[in-house]
């Protein structure tokens, strides 16, 4: 299969090569910026966009490793290259929605997304997005939202094609392979596009077995993936687009144990194909632009013991086949800008899981939403969003949310923003949780919420010096969460009133000194996340407590100096403890991690190199996993890319 893909992205690749135009460059039409995220209507809410020189540094490892510096996200992480899930403002995994060019990501079964086999590398944008944003996105955004977005580069002209190799610890490796190309023909045809092949071995098998009283779990994980892009634009502004993200992941824990090693391999293609056209036309108030979209997602997964991976795993498949209708309407009014976009969406859903009572499942959801955005003065923008969800057998809440940004302060350099958001938030539950044998209960009620969020940010631009402060609160308060109550032998029931409550704090500074360009970056957030009710009465112990797993206080740091293509980097990353019981009476322990990167570069011609070597866990800090395992102490790696750039400005 991969053979195959690897054949495929070769051939896109060398066909946009050879068919770059001979003919002079020409003036470009004005065109629309047009996109599937839906961050312009997230008005209120805080939307922070990842650093682009980190995640150049980081691109060659996982998502969950580069998150950890630039969000105050809470992981629950199984191990090195295992399960990693993401949690974001005191909530849980399953409210962290992941969305890859606007498309719902998260697998059905288990209602998460595994960060470890997410990398860095392959997307052009990179977004957290805080807060409940249900009306905008649907179903699991009651923390927060991961947006992973691809976006076409209109205004290049040319191939850049790139080719690296890291090297570290215990025969681990990461390589990949990838080239950008755009081209205009003289009819006025435009071709974007982007392939992207990754594969890479993970290993972990440190000298000791222990460490601190602590096991030492040995692994090795295996990743290999392909990323394609293409956007095609005719002469009319009409625009298709296909986004493909083929993945395959096997992991081994205890390989060297014949018979009590735990195999597990997944799996996911997903494809989209977009259709997008029209304009607005002044006087002409439903005039917009309409995007078409059709999808489909194959999550795959197996599991196995010993020999029985190879003779009789479990296996899991989920099938979504999805069709999305939009139609944005945008009209300005002097100073006034109106922006509505009006969607439907109907997914059909295909299970076919080992630990189902029937053999086949099929589930029917769809969603109609209607996403206002109104500035009627350059200061002030306004969000009003409303959407419905419909599922088989079952009965969503309306869902609607409203947000407000006002600039406060625009004065001498200073400048001091403002913002406010409240929704309602829901989630459907799992499949797992609702059909899983004997354990599911399909009659569990769906999740909801209502949270309010506010913020500043003060700016400040001064010579060489730019700096920015924010501050946010928030409050999210949950009923119905859904709970694999051991007291009932594990049985999903909606046991749980949570609230969760938090201040976050962010400081960022750049500036310039001669021949060298300084900066830094640095986070705080307190988040107090506790059971307020629960339904059961032997769980009275737990009311006021922490929820397992969530540090209290979560803090982060990044500083760099770069002279030309020489750049320093130096992390820093703090977790307070984090309860291991339900009861808060045990914690696992706090823990610091400091990592130092040196990149370094050389350019001839069309030609570059560049150079990293990194060093993970640079003081050899003790920590562990939510397993109670020991992660690995210092490590050090290398990284070696050569790039060719032929791409030039279009005029």
């Amino acid at each position: 299969m991969f053979r195959w893909l690897t054949t495929w992205a070769w051939l896109v690749v060398s066909l946009a090569a050879t068919a770059q135009d001979t003919t002079s460059v020409r003036q470009l039409r004005p065109v629309m910026v047009r996109g599937v995220s839906p961050e312009r209507f997230m008005a209120g809410l805080k939307v922070q966009r990842a650093d682009s020189a980190l995640v150049d540094a980081y691109r060659y490892q996982s998502l969950a490793e580069l998150l950890a510096l630039q969000a105050p996200v809470q992981f629950k992480n199984y191990g090195p290259g295992q399960l990693t899930t993401v949690g974001l403002r005191g909530t849980s995994a399953n409210h962290t929605a992941v969305l890859w060019n606007g498309i719902n990501i998260n697998v059905p079964s288990l209602g998460q997304t595994d960060f470890s086999t997410i990398p860095v590398a392959g997307f052009d944008q990179l977004s957290i997005q805080y807060g409940s944003a249900a009306s905008c996105v649907g179903s699991d955004a009651v923390g927060g939202s991961i947006l992973l977005n691809t976006t076409p580069a209109w205004q290049q002209r040319g191939l850049t094609a790139s080719i690296g190799h890291r090297q570290s610890a215990w025969g681990s490796y990461q390589t990949q392979a990838g080239a950008r190309y755009a081209n205009r023909w003289a009819n006025g045809w435009q071709l974007s596009g982007k392939t992207h092949l990754y594969s890479g071995f993970l290993a972990y098998k440190p000298a000791y077995t222990e460490r601190n009283g602590y096991l030492v779990e040995p692994l090795q994980t295996g990743q290999r993936g392909l990323i394609q892009d293409l956007f095609l634009r005719d002469s009319r502004n009409r625009q298709w687009s296909l986004n493909l993200w083929f993945t395959d992941t096997k992991l081994t824990v205890s390989p060297s144990d014949p018979v009590g090693r735990e195999t597990t391999q997944s799996g996911a293609y997903r494809a989209l194909l977009n259709y997008s056209f029209g304009e607005a036309k002044a006087g002409r108030f439903l005039s917009g632009h309409t995007l078409l979209r059709l999808g489909y997602i194959r999550d795959l997964l197996d599991y196995g013991r010993g020999a029985g991976f190879e003779t009789n795993p479990s296996r899991t498949r989920t099938d979504r086949l999805l069709l999305r209708a939009e139609h944005e309407i945008e009209q300005t009014m002097g100073s006034q800008h109106l922006s509505i976009r009006l969607g439907a969406e109907g997914v059909r859903y295909e299970a076919q899981v080992d630990g189902y009572v029937a053999g086949t499942l099929h589930e029917y959801r769809s969603d109609l939403y209607a996403l206002v955005r109104y500035q009627p003065v350059a200061r002030l923008v306004a969000a009003i969003n409303l959407r419905q969800a419909f599922v088989t057998r079952f009965d969503p809440p309306f869902t609607p949310s409203a947000g407000l940004e006002y600039r406060l302060l625009d004065r001498r350099g200073w400048r001091l923003d403002g913002r406010a958001n409240v929704a309602r938030s829901y989630r459907v539950p799992t499949l797992n949780e609702r059909y899983w044998r004997d354990l599911g209960n399909p009659n569990i009620r769906p999740e909801r919420g209502f949270t309010q969020d506010v913020g500043l940010t003060l700016g400040r631009s001064a010579g060489n010096l730019n700096s920015s402060l924010s501050l946010s609160a928030f409050r999210n308060h949950m009923y119905d969460w859904t709970y694999w109550n051991p007291s009932r032998g594990y049985r999903v029931e909606n046991l749980q009133e949570v609230l969760a409550r938090g201040l976050e704090a962010q400081l960022q500074l750049a500036t310039t000194a001669g021949v060298w360009r300084l900066g830094g970056f640095g986070q705080y957030a307190y988040t107090r996340s506790s059971q307020l009710a629960v339904y059961d009465p032997y769980a009275g112990d737990v009311i006021g407590k922490q929820l397992i797993y969530l540090p209290l206080h979560t803090a982060s740091a990044t500083a760099f100096a770069q002279r030309g293509q020489h750049r320093l980097t130096l992390t820093w990353q703090g977790v307070d403890r984090r309860p291991n019981t339900f009861d808060n009476s045990s914690y696992l322990p706090p823990y610091t991690l400091v990592n130092l990167l040196a990149q370094t570069g050389v350019r001839l011609g069309h030609y570059r190199g560049q150079a990293t070597v990194q060093v993970d866990n640079l003081f050899n800090e003790f920590y562990l996993n939510v397993k109670r395992n020991v992660m690995p102490g210092r490590t050090v790696a290398l990284t070696l890319v050569l790039l060719v750039d032929t791409n030039s400005p279009t005029q």
